[in-house]
C-alpha cells in the first residue's frame, strides 16, 4: 500500500445503510492485491482501510470503519470480531462448587459463511465449495497463495437469497474490534422497543451510546495521518434519521474543516410495515434530509424507490438486471455497485479530488443536497468503443435515478460529477485511419475525457462537470447476488449474441458503471414535494406518538420551514439572485 493517502472515515448508521455498507465492503475487499506482479490498482486502497497484525503477526487490512444497529442484528457475527482472538481463556475461572449452564444455540450458518470458517482454519474446500470468480483472502486469515490455489479449481453458485435475513450473513471481510456497535436500547426484531421515530433516535447519542461512538472515532481519527473526512452511509427512513443528524452535527463541531458527504439510506420496502409506519416514514425522510443536509458537506439520497412519499411510483428499473426490488440482499447490491463510482474521485491514487473539492463543486450557495444517477450496468457491447455505446444513447441518457429524483430534461444544472468506471480492455475512441470521415462527433474525438464530457454537454450545455475514468472495474467476486441479464458477457459487456432460452449464460464478474452526482433544479422540485407530502399529514391527529420523543412542535415546523426554505434553493432565480449578490 502506498506510504501517503488522504484517509476517510466511514460510518454506517443502520440496518439498511449496513446492508448497503457490507456489499461496499466486499467490493473494496475484492480490488485489494497481495500479489506483487499484479499491475497496480488505480485506486488507493489505503485510503479506506488500515493496516494492523494480529497476535500472531500476520499483516491485516480491515475497514476504517464504525458501524451501529440494534440488539439481535448480528446474529452469527461477533461484536469483537475474530481476527484478533486470543482463543477461549479459562485460566481465570477459580470457582470449583458446581455450575448450571444455559447454553443458547448459536445462529445457522449459510453455505458461504460456511465455506470462509473452513478458509480461515486453512481448510481445502471440496471442488464444488465456491463458483468461478475467485473469493479473496479475508484480511489477515490464511496465506492468498493457499486460498487462491484452492478457489483456482472449485465452483459453486451461491443462491443466498432465501438465507440471507441481516447484513452479516453476507459479509466477508474481517472487521477492526472497534468497529461493531451495538445499541442496546432498541430492539431489530419485534414489535417491542423498535427505533421508528425520528426523536428516538435524535435522543439516542448520549450516555454509553455518545461514549462508545466517541472513543471509536478518536481511535481511527488519531491513526491518521491526513484524514481528509467521512462519509456516512445513514438510514433515512427510521429512527436512525435522528441519530444521523445527532452524529453528523458532531462531526462538524469536533472535525470542522473536514468532508463530511453523507448518504441516506432508503430501502424499497420494509418488511411488516403498516400505514402508519409508512407515515413514519414520511417524516423520517424529511426530517433526516434537512437536518444532516445541514451538517455535512452535501447529503445524498440513496433509494431505489419510485418516490419517498407515501404513494411512490414503481421501483427503478434496470434494462441488464433482474433484481427483486423486495430483498435488501438484492437492492443493496445495486447501490453499493453505484456507490463505488460515486465515491471515486476522493480514492484514487493520481488525479484525485478531495472530498471537499467534489462538495465545493456540487454544494454552491446553500444547496448541499445532490441526487445520484447511475447506469448499472453501462450498456458496452464486447470489443466496441466508447463512442459507439454513448451514440447508442443518444437520445436519452443511460443512467436511472437512484435518489428518486427524475431529472427535468431541459438541460438546466447548477454541477455535475460524472465517472464511468469499468472499461478494462475496451477502447475509448474511435481510432480512426486518417482522412476517415467518423460516423459521429464523438467518433472524431481523441480522447475518452473528450468523447465523455462532450456527450454530457449535450446534454447539460452550460453545466460545470467534472469527470473521473477508471478503467479497472467492480469485481463481482462471491457472494455479490447473480442478478445480471444473460445478455451480458462475463465482463459485463454486452454481448453480440445472446443464450438461447434455458441455457446458462457465464456469471458476471466484473461489470462497467456509469454514474452522475447533481445539482439542479429538479431536486427543487424532489423537495418540495417532500414537504408537500410531510405538511399534509396533521401530525398531532394521525402520529401523535411520532413526536413523544421530540422534536417539539415548534422544532418541528421550524425544520419543516428550512426544508422548504431549501427546495427555493434550487429555483433558477434563487441562483440568479445569489450570482449577483456574489458579484457586488
Amino acid at each position: 500500500m502506498s506510504n501517503f493517502s488522504r484517509e476517510v472515515i466511514t460510518l454506517q448508521l443502520g440496518h439498511y445503510s449496513n446492508f448497503v455498507g457490507t456489499h461496499w465492503w466486499n467490493l473494496q475487499d475484492a480490488s485489494l492485491s497481495y500479489d506483487p506482479e499484479t499491475p497496480p490498482s488505480e485506486i488507493q486502497s489505503d485510503v479506506l482501510f488500515r493496516e494492523g497484525q494480529t497476535t500472531g503477526g500476520h499483516v491485516t487490512h480491515t475497514p476504517r470503519l464504525i458501524a451501529m444497529d440494534l440488539k439481535g442484528s448480528l446474529r452469527t457475527l461477533r461484536q469483537e470480531g475474530s481476527l484478533y482472538d486470543a482463543g477461549n481463556d479459562t485460566s481465570a475461572a477459580t470457582w470449583e462448587g458446581s455450575l448450571m449452564m444455559h447454553k443458547e444455540s448459536p445462529a445457522e450458518k449459510n453455505s458461504f459463511l460456511e465455506d470462509l470458517d473452513k478458509l480461515d482454519k486453512g481448510e481445502v474446500l471440496a471442488e464444488d465449495s465456491v463458483y468461478s470468480s475467485p473469493l479473496p483472502q479475508r484480511s489477515g486469515a490464511v496465506s492468498v497463495e493457499t486460498v487462491n490455489s484452492q478457489l483456482a479449481r472449485v465452483q459453486k453458485g451461491y443462491r443466498l437469497e432465501g438465507s440471507v435475513k441481516v447484513w452479516s450473513d453476507f459479509l466477508r471481510i474481517h472487521l477492526h474490534p472497534r468497529t461493531v456497535s451495538v445499541i442496546h436500547q432498541y430492539n431489530h426484531d419485534g414489535e417491542a422497543h423498535r427505533l421508528e421515530a425520528f426523536g428516538q433516535g435524535d435522543a439516542l447519542l448520549q450516555g454509553s451510546v455518545l461514549e462508545q461512538l466517541e472513543d471509536k472515532l478518536h481511535f481511527f481519527v488519531e491513526e491518521c495521518d491526513y484524514l481528509q473526512g467521512f462519509q456516512v452511509f445513514c438510514d433515512l427512513a427510521d429512527g436512525f434519521a435522528g441519530l444521523g443528524s445527532k452524529v453528523t452535527e458532531m462531526l462538524q463541531d469536533s472535525y470542522g474543516g473536514r468532508g463530511i458527504l453523507t448518504w441516506g439510506m432508503a430501502p424499497v420496502s420494509h418488511p411488516d410495515t403498516t400505514p402508519m409506519k409508512e407515515l413514519y416514514h414520511v417524516l423520517n425522510c424529511a426530517l433526516g434530509t434537512v437536518n444532516m443536509a445541514a451538517h455535512s458537506s452535501f447529503f445524498c439520497p440513496l433509494t431505489l424507490r419510485g418516490g419517498l412519499g407515501r404513494r411512490p411510483s414503481a421501483p427503478v428499473a434496470f434494462p441488464h438486471l433482474n433484481y427483486d426490488p423486495s430483498l435488501w440482499y438484492h437492492s443493496s447490491s445495486v447501490l453499493a455497485l453505484a456507490l463505488d463510482a460515486l465515491t471515486l474521485p476522493y480514492r484514487l491514487k493520481n488525479n484525485s479530488s478531495p472530498m471537499w473539492q467534489v462538495a465545493d463543486s456540487l454544494a454552491v450557495s446553500g444547496r448541499k443536497v445532490v441526487a445520484a444517477y447511475g447506469a448499472v450496468p453501462f450498456p458496452m457491447m464486447h470489443g466496441g468503443t466508447l463512442p459507439d455505446a454513448l451514440s447508442a444513447c443518444a437520445d436519452k441518457l443511460p443512467w436511472k435515478p437512484l435518489s428518486a429524483c427524475t431529472e427535468l430534461g431541459d438541460g438546466r444544472c447548477y454541477g455535475q460529477w460524472a465517472t464511468l468506471k469499468g472499461f478494462e480492455g475496451q477502447r475509448l475512441t474511435s481510432s480512426l485511419p486518417p482522412g476517415t470521415q467518423p460516423a459521429t462527433p464523438l467518433h472524431g474525438l481523441h480522447s475518452g475525457e473528450d468523447v465523455l464530457a462532450s456527450y454530457i454537454q449535450s446534454f447539460y450545455p452550460t453545466s460545470p462537470l467534472g469527470l473521473q475514468l477508471v478503467s479497472t472495474p467492480s469485481a463481482l467476486t462471491p457472494p455479490f447476488p447473480q442478478i445480471f441479464s444473460q445478455s451480458l458477457s462475463a465482463q459485463g459487456f454486452l454481448q453480440s449474441q445472446t443464450p438461447p432460452p434455458g441455457s446458462r449464460g457465464p456469471s458476471v464478474s466484473s461489470a462497467p458503471v456509469m454514474t452522475s452526482l447533481q445539482s439542479g433544479p429538479a431536486l427543487g422540485s424532489w423537495l418540495s414535494e417532500l414537504h408537500r407530502s410531510a405538511i399534509a399529514l396533521d401530525i398531532r391527529r394521525v402520529a401523535p406518538s411520532f413526536l413523544s420523543q421530540g422534536p417539539e412542535m415548534g422544532d418541528y415546523k421550524e425544520a419543516l420551514e428550512e426544508l422548504r426554505l431549501l427546495g427555493l434553493c434550487y429555483r433558477d432565480e434563487m441562483m440568479h439572485s445569489s450570482s449577483e449578490e456574489d458579484d457586488d
